[in-house]
């Protein structure tokens, strides 16, 4: 009687067993037919909205997304605390701490495709609002009790081009305690948040300004005030493939889509100043498919 219940035990373990790597197989197919993008959280709403939903309609694919800060990302990455199929960064310099043997040889080659335009914006119904529209930007910074928002410089490029700008505009104004005066610490915990958190806390009243990309006030109708142009910072959009992506191919058709002319259409509309490729690292590395559409893309206007 032992012998049959333990028979019958195991004849159990071994339908479970099949079941998990039935359901293991399913996953695998079903990543066949998903491609995951990480990318700057700037990008949110032309990611979410747009290009994602146009993706998945022209090709099929499913688009799934997450949005961090872009160092955040390269860390995670790094870290293998992270998997994802295409990266997209708001810095070059992003990229680099992941190139190398040293850095697990995460990425052999990105593009360079898309840039943006640091702002100041501002929440319309703040009580500092008229002043924004009146008074230079740096001296409103200054106002006793003016919130101001900004991300983590050690996580998201878009905090330290908050730290240069700011630096910048204390240069040309001789005012060398500008930035004390405006941004307080480099980890100000008064005004440093995540960057995924820091348009909703501008629309919900909890901020009165921060700093942006032009593509997040585009797109969100988010009213700014542009820097004088000898001060002009801003994002400089990377993309790639990463080394260990599980669905490669899905990746490229990604990367070939965002490069092609709809894809370009579509940043575009979002704010996004689209720039003519350029690729830095292993250009031998490059799929056969993204480099056409990278001399494709060269070839517009």
């Amino acid at each position: 009687m032992m012998n049959i219940k333990k028979l019958l035990r195991s004849g159990a373990v071994l339908v479970a067993l099949g079941g998990l790597l039935c359901a293991s197989e399913g996953a695998l197919a079903a990543d066949s037919n998903t491609v995951d993008v990480l990318y700057a959280g700037s990008l949110v709403n032309l990611m979410e909205r747009s290009v994602g939903p146009a993706f998945e309609k022209e090709t099929g694919l499913r688009f799934q997304g997450y949005a961090a800060g872009s160092s955040q990302l390269a860390n995670e990455i790094r870290g293998k605390l992270r998997r994802g199929d295409v990266f997209i960064s708001a810095s070059p310099k992003v990229n680099a701490r992941l190139m190398g043997e040293a850095n697990g040889n995460r990425v052999a080659w990105y593009v360079r495709f898309a840039e943006s335009p640091l702002l100041i914006g501002y929440n319309p119904r703040s009580r500092f609002a008229a002043e924004f529209r009146t008074r230079p930007w740096d001296a409103v910074l200054q106002e006793p009790g003016l919130r101001l928002g900004r991300t983590d410089p050690k996580l998201d490029p878009k905090g330290a081009l908050a730290i240069e700008l700011v630096t910048k505009a204390a240069q040309a104004a001789h005012e060398p305690d500008l930035v004390e005066k405006t941004l307080g610490a480099p980890g100000n915990p008064a005004q440093v948040l995540p960057e995924e958190t820091l348009v909703g806390r501008l629309q919900s009243g909890q901020l009165d300004a921060g700093f942006f990309y032009a593509t997040e006030t585009a797109d969100l109708k988010i009213p700014s005030i542009r820097p004088a142009p000898e001060l002009k910072i801003q994002a400089n959009y990377t993309l790639t493939i990463l080394r260990d992506a599980r669905n490669p191919d899905g990746a490229g058709r990604f990367v070939d889509f965002l490069l092609s002319a709809e894809g370009r259409k579509l940043l575009a509309e979002h704010g996004v100043d689209v720039t003519t490729p350029a690729v830095s690292g292993d250009a031998a590395a490059i799929p056969a498919s993204v480099q056409a559409a990278i001399d494709a893309a060269r070839q517009k206007p």
